[in-house]
């Protein structure tokens, strides 16, 4: 149990060779539930798009390719995590097209209503007050600007509760928990997709 709670305690800020491990398992084991989430956007020309909780740094390059001209941040906790995200996009960062940061979304030190789009994909688990830290995304999203949310977990599938046991600081959160969390922190036209077999969920919030 010492060596696996330490492996998947890697999901919350990877660090060292478990946390390379998770990071590489992050970018292929998640694009499925990724792909599902982002089919769900309907922004249709953002200009500057934020990652939170990028990870490996997948889905920001995912984002990029579905929106062409837009640039991205790509912002992670985990100095691992900018590492590998950077190796990741070096070509769009070349280009000039992205930028990947080391940052807390609890304290987010981005530039006020400039993003059209905020995404946080299988890391809101991890966020230290999901009111407070909402707080901080609205900040820094333009008037009318999106905030997508994709989980694995609804917060009720038996899978993810038996994890908050194991991992420090980890909480699965309820459509109604998160909906109720974003309106608070300024957020309306809040909508949740189920997926039709699994307990995946796309929460998407205007600002």
């Amino acid at each position: 149990m010492g060596l696996f709670k330490n492996y998947v305690s890697q999901t919350r800020k990877p660090e060292g060779v478990l946390g390379k491990m998770m990071i590489n398992g992050m970018n292929s084991g998640h694009a499925k539930m990724a792909d599902w989430g982002i089919s769900h956007l309907e922004v249709s020309a953002p200009k500057e798009m934020v990652e939170l909780g990028c990870g490996g740094g997948r889905n920001a390059g995912v984002l990029m390719e579905k929106y062409s001209s837009a640039n991205m941040t790509a912002i992670d906790y985990s100095p691992l995590s900018v590492e590998k995200a950077t190796e990741y996009n070096k070509v769009m960062i070349d280009k000039g097209r992205c930028q990947v940061k080391q940052g807390d979304v609890s304290n987010l030190t981005l530039p006020e209503e400039k993003y059209d789009l905020a995404t946080a994909f299988e890391t809101i688990y991890f966020w230290p007050g999901l009111e407070k830290c909402f707080s901080e995304v609205a900040k820094v999203l333009k008037p009318g600007g999106t905030f997508m949310i994709v989980n694995e977990s609804d917060g009720t599938d038996k899978a993810s509760l038996s994890f908050e046991k194991i991992i420090d600081g980890m909480r699965c959160h309820t459509p109604d928990e998160i909906e109720k969390a974003l309106k608070s922190a300024g957020f309306s036209k809040v909508r949740t997709d189920h997926h039709e077999s699994k307990p995946w969920i796309t929460v998407m919030a205007e600002k």
